[in-house]
């Protein structure tokens, strides 16, 4: 959770204000069907969850428990921009089509809200509920704003709350904060949880501002330091790390991933989230490489976290991210609501003859969302090719193959356009073996610099025969997937109006595309349920 100093000051006042005025367990926020047009609004997704109203960030406390997904996340339900942070609440049967519930933790006097996880404790190790009726254990950061402004460095703990209702009503720990901030870390943060099978106790992470610490808990309130991980030199912030156990695609070994945001540099400017692979002993994470890895090459994917209690009859790592950048998320040109979340996405982990990757791709649950599809046979495009079929520009996606081996074209890719003459162009470009996506041209009005000053880019090798292309365009969004999730990219734009025309392009020679498949996408706000 980014900490902006420069709102410090006017979210301790608000936040100040709120403990006077506020009753905890009576005031709830649900659905409002008074809301004028509601997910209607100019550039709100149509298939990505977002909240209803007011400001949205990191996901927080995602577990699946009873055949529904939960997410919680950073809210703040007074403004469009960042405030005295809560965790707001919803829920799904598929990760797809989402339900609004009550807001799930309040500011207290301990502080505001901040990111962490959740995870369900089957056994009952804590004892705040019982085998027959396991609780939900929810750990969060609590952010003191009197501290914060006294400078104090010590401002941010740790703490937990549980739930005995599978996740709506929740009691926060009588005696938080259960980690306390000791070495005076002003960042420190993002606790997430997860059970460690050969030590058989709970593993806590957390970011401390340049590198993540671990913890070992029987009971997930008594917790032990374990040890630190960071890269040497490093001086960059981190925050919402995840760790997690994960096998290798067609064989049973097993490593481990850490999850970490990374605040700044990150490959097209700004906020991204990044992996490490390595090994767990119940008390060091060691990583195979010294670097990190990118997961998502794109502007737009920050603080991806992955669901727990997944059922091991499914099997999957599944995690979302937010789809924004701390460089421009609070001017972004939205009105009522702000920012959204990625498409859910499966992780799966393959190994090279050099090391390994984490790969990205759609989850399943997502094809839930075609309605009518286009499939066009085998065909070469000289110069530009105006897609057409049954399906919205600004609310569709594709599935494509192009085969290399037939293409002439030393540049080629996708433009979005609208009749103002703003675009959005995706280009494969091979000689120089990149992917670029070029949003500078995508609206008239210049919000900010950051998110105008150049086209973004990814390392992208096309000396295979065939480049498989996956793109997801919703409103104001792309999140493309090549080669079955070996590299994926998500940036967001905000046209003036929306984009109107698909167009293939091939510079310098022909494109050869084997198949495609157009889908129109369904949405998933259902308003006359409201």
């Amino acid at each position: 959770m980014k900490n902006l100093i420069y709102f410090s000051l006017l979210a301790f006042i608000t936040f100040s204000l709120s403990l006077g005025c506020k009753d905890e367990q009576s005031e709830k926020v649900t659905s409002n069907p008074e809301v004028s047009g509601l997910y209607q609004e100019k550039h709100r997704p149509q298939f990505h969850f977002t909240p209803e109203a007011k400001w949205m960030n990191d996901p927080n406390g995602m577990y699946y428990y009873k055949g529904k997904y939960h997410l919680f996340y950073q809210f703040y339900p007074d403004s469009t921009v960042w405030g005295p942070m809560h965790w707001g609440h919803a829920e799904s049967k598929d990760m797809i089509n989402w339900e609004h519930l009550p807001i799930a933790l309040y500011p207290d006097s301990l502080g505001l809200i901040f990111s962490g996880g959740a995870v369900v404790d089957l056994n009952n190790t804590s004892g705040f509920g019982t085998k027959e009726n396991p609780p939900i254990v929810a750990t969060f950061t609590h952010h003191n704003m009197a501290g914060e402004k006294a400078k104090t460095n010590d401002f941010q703990t740790q703490s937990i709350a549980y739930s005995l209702d599978e996740g709506t009503e929740w009691t926060k720990y009588e005696q938080n904060p259960v980690i306390p901030n000791t070495e005076k870390i002003k960042d420190f943060r993002d606790p997430k949880v997860v059970w460690h099978e050969k030590s058989q106790k709970w593993i806590l992470v957390l970011a401390a501002y340049d590198k993540v610490k671990l913890y070992a808990s029987p009971n997930l309130i008594d917790w032990n330091f374990l040890s630190d991980f960071g890269i040497e030199g490093d001086t960059r912030l981190w925050e919402c790390p995840d760790l997690f156990p994960i096998k290798v695609e067609g064989s049973d070994e097993e490593k481990w991933a850490l999850i970490v945001s990374i605040q700044k540099d990150a490959p097209n400017g700004g906020t991204a989230t990044s992996y490490f692979i390595g090994d767990f002993d119940g008390k060091e994470f060691k990583s195979d490489v010294k670097d990190q890895k990118w997961l998502d090459w794109g502007a737009d994917n920050y603080a991806f976290v992955t669901w727990n209690n997944i059922p091991e009859n499914d099997g999957r790592i599944l995690g979302i991210g937010w789809m924004s950048n701390w460089q421009y998320a609070l001017i972004v040109p939205t009105e009522k609501w702000r920012s959204a979340m990625t498409l859910p996405r499966e992780l799966q982990l393959v190994k090279t003859e050099l090391d390994y990757s984490l790969l990205s791709i759609p989850a399943q649950e997502t094809q839930s969302l075609r309605k009518d599809s286009v499939s066009l046979d085998p065909f070469k495009v000289e110069g530009k090719h105006v897609l057409e079929g049954s399906f919205s520009p600004s609310q569709f996606e594709i599935v494509m193959n192009i085969d290399l081996k037939e293409t002439t074209a030393q540049s080629f890719g996708i433009e979005l356009k609208n009749g103002l003459g703003e675009n959005l162009v995706i280009t494969f470009d091979r000689a120089e073996e990149k992917l670029y996506v070029d949003r500078t041209n995508s609206s008239t009005n210049k919000f900010s610099e950051a998110f105008f000053s150049k086209k973004h880019s990814a390392p992208l090798s096309l000396k295979d025969d065939i480049l498989k292309i996956q793109l997801f365009v919703d409103a104001s969004s792309l999140e493309l997937f090549l080669n079955d999730g070996e590299l994926n990219f998500t940036d967001i734009f905000f046209p003036t109006e929306k984009f109107d025309t698909v167009s293939l392009f091939a510079n310098d020679g022909n494109l050869n595309i084997s198949d495609t498949n157009m889908y129109s996408l369904n949405g998933i706000w259902n308003i006359e349920k409201k």
